[in-house]
This record gives C-alpha cells, sequence and structure tokens, in this order.
C-alpha cells in the first residue's frame, strides 16, 4: 500500500507555471494549488487554458503566453508581478518533443524545438531571477534524464534539455548569493498528451517499463510532488540540483538484465 504523507504549505505564495495547461505542467499548477498558492498558469493555446481553469477554479490564473518570444515573456512575468505583487517560484515547465535522426530532421524542427526548450527558458529566466531576488524565491527547471545522456533517435531534443540542466547549474552559482535558488528536475518518459501517440505502440511501451526499476512509465502525478519538494523549505538548502525523477532509469549501467 503507497502511503504519502508528504504535504507542502505554499500559502500567500505566488506561482508562474509555464506551459502549465497540460501533461505535466497542469499536475504541477494542482499540486501547487491545492497546497495553498496563488499560480499563475501560462500556455499558448487558449483552449487548453480554459481547461485547465476547470479543473482548478480556484486559485488559478490563466494567461495567453508563447515563452519562445521574448517580449511576450516579459509581459507574462510583468502581469504576474502587477496582478499578485510578487512572485515566490517559477517552474519552466513549457517544451516540445520532436523524435527522428538528425539527418531526417530539417531546420524548421530543430528551431521550433530549440526556441521553446532553450530560448524559452533563456528569456524566462532573464525575466524572473529579478523579480526572485526580491522574494528570495526561487526556480524550478523541468529538465529531463535525456539531458544527461543518449538516446536512440533523440540528438536534437537531448541536445536542448542538456542545455536546460547545465543552466540551471550556472544560474544557481550566479544567483545564490543574492537569495535565489534554482533547481530542476529530470523525469523519465511520462505520458501525457506531448507523448500520448507513443503508448500506442505496446512494444515501445513494454521496453520503456522494462528499463526502470520499478518497472512502468510514469504519470505527472508521479513527477509534481519533486517540483513541489525543491520550491519548498525543505529544500532550502539544496541549489544547483538536477533530479532525476525517473522510477531509477538512470541507476542503470544500460545493459541488459
Amino acid at each position: 500500500m503507497a502511503i504519502n504523507n508528504m504535504h507542502f504549505d505554499f500559502t500567500g505564495s505566488v506561482v508562474l507555471v509555464t506551459g502549465g495547461a497540460t501533461g505535466i505542467g497542469l499536475e504541477i499548477a494542482h499540486q501547487f494549488i491545492e497546497s495553498g498558492a496563488t499560480v499563475v498558469i501560462a500556455g499558448r493555446r487558449k483552449a487548453a487554458l480554459d481547461r485547465a481553469l476547470d479543473r482548478n477554479a480556484a486559485g488559478a490564473f490563466p494567461l495567453q503566453a508563447d515563452v519562445s518570444d521574448p517580449k511576450q515573456t516579459a509581459r507574462l512575468v510583468d502581469a504576474t508581478v502587477r496582478n499578485h505583487g510578487r512572485l515566490d517560484v517559477v517552474v519552466s515547465n513549457a517544451a516540445g518533443y520532436t523524435r527522428g535522426q538528425l539527418t531526417d530532421l530539417d531546420d524548421n524542427d530543430w528551431r521550433a524545438l530549440r526556441s521553446t526548450n532553450v530560448d524559452g527558458f533563456f528569456f524566462l529566466a532573464k525575466s524572473v531571477l529579478p523579480a526572485l531576488a526580491d522574494s528570495g524565491g526561487n526556480l524550478v527547471a523541468v529538465s529531463s534524464i535525456s539531458g544527461s545522456r543518449g538516446d536512440w533517435g533523440q540528438a536534437a531534443y537531448n541536445a536542448t534539455k542538456a542545455a536546460v540542466s547545465n543552466f540551471v547549474r550556472s544560474l544557481a552559482l550566479d544567483w545564490g548569493t543574492r537569495g535565489v535558488r534554482v533547481n530542476a528536475i529530470a523525469p523519465a518518459f511520462t505520458v501525457t498528451e506531448l507523448t500520448q501517440s507513443l503508448t500506442k505502440d505496446q512494444a515501445l511501451m513494454n521496453r520503456l517499463g522494462d528499463r526502470t526499476a520499478l518497472g512502468r512509465v510514469a504519470e505527472p502525478a508521479d513527477i509534481a510532488p519533486a517540483v513541489l519538494f525543491l520550491a519548498s523549505s525543505a529544500a532550502r538548502y539544496i541549489t544547483g540540483a538536477v533530479l532525476p525523477v525517473d522510477g531509477g532509469t538512470s541507476a542503470s549501467t544500460g545493459q541488459a538484465h
């Protein structure tokens, strides 16, 4: 029987979650709201934001924004601080996923992947770090275990997530003395709208499950609590960390068992 006695209290905190209308981001936003926070949910698609608001009627404030656009990102952060008076936690979750051999990807595939995963993090961090220094807040990025190792058919995606992980480590060094903690989580394959099409490939799902110590792929509810932990006072002496939340995937050498 699973026992979960962990509870984080974010009452009075203002949290911004990008990519918060679907998947992992939606679950993160929901759990912050359940923990008492005021949560600004940012996303590109109005329809998805409307659905997110249906799930989180109290405590959620949707704002439409594309973090790959620096002007939209700056307006998002300015509106959050102006409307709510402060900014305590930022979760950089917006991401794209493209799979395929490098020689099969065109320039637009690479630009789209990089613009959300790398440029989007850059623009968001640049906009939020001064506000987080004012509040003594923290930034948590959703990276990936694919940012620490190679995967077949994912060279471009893995490169963008490696950039996010090293952004986090370096920003933690630069902003620690200003009272800002910067961390990341690194999930393995998680069932979301972004990966839904892959779940139809049962052979792939079996292989992915076989690669985890726990024998199954993740759901968003498996991932979100780690973000709340890193954002909480329980992690007050943790910064520059990239925490695997991967069911034990990265514990393996990769050899067959």
